[in-house]
């Protein structure tokens, strides 16, 4: 599978990316032999970038891709987690928890965007992972937490690049707004945008994806169906977008897409998946994969031919903006050359559950010391 690399950096990722929130436990119970049976059928497609984050099942996610990855070559794959929550113990728990994911509630979710909670969430995600280093780290969810994550989360993860502690840093979020200012006022890599640049909202177009052209810096598409309503050929009244039942406007439109697409011989999923590949700052995108059915079929979607005609198509019938952009007219590899793999990076010398202590109050965390490569 073709690789991109995120700019400015020597981290490579394959053009579709695991998204592990879904073998969390998100939205009802995946077994532990589906979640591993995904990582596995993922892997024998040639993915190699994982995404996952604290959030997903309370932890439940870190642990069972770092199960499923443990015993490979570390240096052929790229993991990305999240900073922004911390898992604390839950001193009233009601069974289950409240977030979306079926999971125990003995542990419960604290915002911390601070220096110390970013060091001591990535200890945290490396014990539960059982990984030597995260290659990607974001910050997560900061909408109401800009100044703190700005000013304290993103200048940590700054100094744990520069001392090759990670690869990139950035921040994930569903909305385009904010990430826009993470690419023109911080240190970020790269942006994980959520549902903002589909085939249903181009909203990007507006902020982000013109900072990341602007700025030099890469975006990695993620939540491309919308929730679901992109995810079959025929749209249907009851599936969701953006996790609420979708508009019956928003459905309509959707089998108007879905109408173009098949007479240009392709599928409404599969010009979903491609679509935010159309902008030349995304280089990857990222899906949510419960089991092996799943992964074959998105990969399947991903690999299938959807036609350049496509988006002028649509364009045209002012079912897209009109300002989309056209995809390059060569395939990714030919244009911009098979990234270096993550071993390419230099190894630290030592993982950083070694070097972070536990925070004190009032005391700040130093900085994992590496030795000079």
């Amino acid at each position: 599978m073709p690789r991109r690399r995120v700019a400015r950096t020597s981290v490579g990722l394959t053009a579709l990316g695991f998204g592990a929130a879904v073998i969390g436990n998100l939205y009802r119970t995946t077994s532990a032999a589906d979640a591993s049976a995904a990582v596995d059928a993922a892997w024998d497609a040639g993915i190699r970038y994982f995404d996952t984050a604290p959030h997903y099942g309370l932890g439940l996610s870190e642990q069972r891709l770092g199960a499923a990855l443990r015993q490979r070559p570390r240096e052929e794959y790229v993991v990305s987690s999240k900073v922004g929550r911390l898992l604390v113990p839950n001193e009233r728990p009601q069974g289950v928890d409240s977030e979306g994911f079926v999971v125990p509630d003995d542990l419960r979710r604290q915002w911390d965007f601070s220096r110390d909670g970013v060091l001591r969430s990535i200890e945290d995600s490396l014990r539960r992972t059982g990984l030597d280093r995260l290659d990607i780290v974001y910050v997560h969810d900061p909408d109401d937490h800009w100044r703190q994550a700005a000013d304290e989360a993103l200048p940590a993860l700054a100094e744990l690049r520069d001392q090759v502690v990670v690869g990139a840093i950035g921040a994930g979020m569903n909305q385009s707004a904010m990430l826009a200012r993470f690419l023109r006022e911080t240190a970020a890599d790269v942006v994980m945008l959520a549902g903002r640049y589909t085939l249903l909202d181009q909203s990007a177009l507006d902020d982000v994806l013109p900072a990341a052209r602007e700025a030099g810096k890469s975006v990695v598409a993620a939540g491309v169906f919308n929730s679901g309503l992109l995810s079959r050929p025929r749209p249907a009244e009851g599936m969701k977008y953006d996790y609420q039942d979708a508009p019956r406007e928003l459905v309509a439109r959707a089998r108007a897409i879905a109408e173009v697409c098949e007479e240009h011989g392709t599928s409404l999923p599969a010009a979903a998946i491609a679509f935010p590949t159309t902008h030349p700052s995304t280089v990857n995108v990222t899906l949510g994969m419960r089991d092996r059915a799943q992964v074959t079929q998105n990969v399947a979607l991903q690999r299938s031919a959807v036609p350049r005609a496509l988006w002028a198509d649509l364009r045209d019938r002012g079912l897209i903006r009109q300002d989309v952009p056209s995809p390059p007219a060569v395939s990714l590899d030919a244009a911009e050359g098979r990234a270096r793999p993550p071993s390419s990076l230099p190894r630290p010398t030592r993982p950083i559950t070694r070097a972070t202590p536990r925070p004190s109050p009032g005391k700040p965390v130093p900085l994992p010391p590496l030795r000079k490569h």
